[in-house]
């Protein structure tokens, strides 16, 4: 009879969570596609101004205060909401924007500064060298600013490219993320244990590889960060190890007036081992610590409230 019992109750969480899932995926998928019918500046600005209001109220505050307080010893706690603030603007920023990637990237080579995309020269070089050189390459990326613009500027640039990312739990939110993304990302590979093959596959066929390095992965090496002990995803210097190519890192900053500046690195050297052999904890470390620099310039661009120390 327990036994029973038990299996009814599993069953009926398995529904419930199902069919709020469902609910949640259809609200999801509404609110993306309203959204794509009101003006994206003016939205992004709507939902900045929701986000600075609602944020400090939820949990995540206390994750991203107690994060700042670490990384950052010598800021006040008003320097510290002050960051947190433009952290909550951004979120809000990014999700208006992402109803809108296939419009917002607008850079013409022609008149490089009348759109709402910036390019340094060195970065628009290295983006033509990129194309050229017949080589595949490793590029990765960090969750600041719009993190999404990154691969919507590889493939604006001619780059065969392809797009590790995290698939929604909700199947229905999945679906649209995907058409958005699809629009002008490239080839999208959803993360899993499939994920690896797959990625090494588009290197051996000469596509340019992106992905989101600086979350806490559980089974990763030890890196440091902000001069505390955190774990990166070893993915990239493992494929590294197997297909011998470029690595770059890319970032986005906001600017004022709804505008961004796409930076590309110059090629990054892993470190090797004394027999010649890419060091994975090595490597990860170089990565990581560039992206460090790139939090401690734009601080308030980073996503701080994840927990990226455990």
């Amino acid at each position: 009879m327990n036994r029973v019992l038990l299996r009814s109750v599993a069953i009926v969480r398995t529904l419930t969570k199902s069919a709020l899932g469902a609910v949640v995926g259809a609200i999801a998928v509404g609110l993306l596609r309203t959204t794509r019918h009101f003006d994206p500046i003016a939205t992004a600005d709507f939902f900045g101004r929701v986000t600075r209001k609602i944020g400090p109220h939820l949990p995540e505050q206390n994750i991203g205060r107690a994060n700042l307080a670490a990384a950052f010893p010598d800021k006040s706690p008003q320097e510290i909401d002050g960051i947190l603030e433009g952290v909550w603007d951004n979120l809000g920023r990014v999700a208006a924007e992402f109803a809108h990637l296939d419009h917002v990237w607008d850079f013409d080579p022609a008149q490089p500064g009348h759109g709402r995309i910036e390019l340094a020269p060195r970065t628009l070089e290295l983006f033509e060298q990129l194309q050229r050189d017949g080589k595949p390459a490793l590029v990765f990326a960090s969750h600041t600013a719009n993190w999404e613009l990154p691969a919507v500027a590889a493939v604006a640039h001619g780059l065969d490219s392809a797009v590790l990312y995290r698939p929604p739990n909700i199947a229905a939110a999945d679906r649209i993320v995907q058409q958005l993304r699809a629009v002008k990302m490239g080839a999208l590979i959803a993360a899993g244990s499939g994920a690896p093959i797959r990625l090494a596959h588009a290197l051996q066929s000469g596509q340019h590889v992106g992905m989101l390095v600086d979350q806490w992965f559980s089974n990763g090496v030890e890196v440091t960060f902000f001069g505390r002990k955190t774990r990166a995803n070893p993915l990239l210097a493992r494929l590294l190890r197997q297909i011998d190519c470029p690595i770059h890192g890319v970032r986005i900053i906001r600017l004022p007036e709804h505008r961004f500046r796409v930076e590309l690195t110059e090629q990054i050297p892993p470190v090797r081992n004394a027999n010649g052999e890419i060091d994975i904890q090595g490597t990860m470390q170089v990565i990581t610590s560039t992206i460090e620099g790139w939090v401690r310039e734009y601080p308030e661009q980073w996503l701080w409230l994840h927990r990226r120390w455990r």
